[in-house]
């Protein structure tokens, strides 16, 4: 089948591998270079590293924006669909025109539209997560469904989620092309929708006044922007001790060589690192012997 694919990060990038081992991707259309890291170097999609690294002759479009020239361009890449996964940007009617336009979303939709679906949804501490294809339309994930791959919530952290997501929408893009014209889409229920913003640094601040909801964005912002307290000082390697205690905020209850117990106003969570702004990372045991804090003082 003749594939024009759409997707810009690692997630799409595995949409795409896949894709190319059983059908024939006439064209790819990312995000442009973006410059990236302490050092501010220019770094390529995901995507775009992929079919270099492969040494693919496939056109690669980069548009800063999606008018009417670059649809133009578009229109001459012969396509029997068009595929979208992570591409960064709402497509125009002008797209959705040129081909069928399918989606996969990392939400069980209607659930978590928008930018943030596997952060949303760990945050929420939903017992399942999946991935939707779904049928393209101008508005936002709100297309009819045309299939799911659902995973258990065993604990995992985003970047966990997002490389099992990423292996789910792959199997699930494969499986739909290959029985497409047995598929009967399936309207979502506008009433049960929910949304998600994009992801932002100041989302990753916490403090101690609850111990399942530090630990739940521990879980979601793993990677970026991780959670770090007002001071800045960043708590790595965080897991639940238990939800219940009544404790004063910061309260060091514990200290072991691998970990510390801090309290929570409700609940404890356990410490493994911990990382000042700036600075490298030591072990959270480590880090109380440079402050000279011990059981029954405040983290600081």
């Amino acid at each position: 089948m003749n594939i024009v694919f759409m997707g810009t990060p690692s997630y799409a990038a595995v949409i795409l591998e896949s894709l190319l081992a059983k059908h024939t991707i006439r064209a790819l259309v990312c995000q442009p270079d973006k410059r990236a890291g302490r050092e501010m170097q220019l770094k390529m999609p995901a995507t775009k590293e992929l079919l270099l690294e492969k040494g693919l002759e496939i056109p690669i479009f980069q548009p800063e924006s999606l008018d009417g020239y670059f649809v133009d361009m578009l229109k001459r890449i012969p396509a029997d669909i068009i595929i979208v996964a992570a591409f960064g940007k709402i497509l125009p009617r002008s797209i959705l025109n040129l081909a069928p336009c399918v989606n996969l979303h990392a939400s069980i939709l209607p659930k978590f539209r928008g930018a943030s679906p596997i952060q949303e949804s760990i945050l929420a501490g939903e017992k399942l997560f999946g991935v939707t294809l779904m049928q393209m339309e101008e508005g936002l994930d709100s297309g009819d469904i045309l299939g799911f791959r659902i995973l258990k919530n065993k604990g995992q952290n985003a970047r966990e989620l997002f490389v099992e997501l990423s292996n789910a929408a792959a199997k699930l893009t494969l499986d739909y092309l290959k029985k497409k014209d047995e598929v009967i889409p399936l309207k979502q229920n506008h009433a049960d929708c929910s949304y998600c913003k994009k992801i932002k640094k100041e989302m990753g601040m916490v403090d101690f006044s609850n111990a399942k909801t530090l630990f739940l964005k521990a879980l979601a912002y793993e990677g970026w922007p991780e959670v770090f307290l007002q001071n800045g000082l960043k708590l790595k390697e965080v897991a639940l001790n238990e939800t219940e205690s009544i404790n004063e905020a910061g309260e060091i209850l514990g200290v072991l060589e691998d970990r510390i117990l801090v309290g929570c106003l409700r609940g404890s969570v356990w410490i493994g690192a911990l990382q000042v702004p700036s600075k490298k990372a030591v072990s959270a045991y480590q880090y109380l012997q440079g402050k000279r804090l011990k059981k029954g003082d405040i983290l600081v």
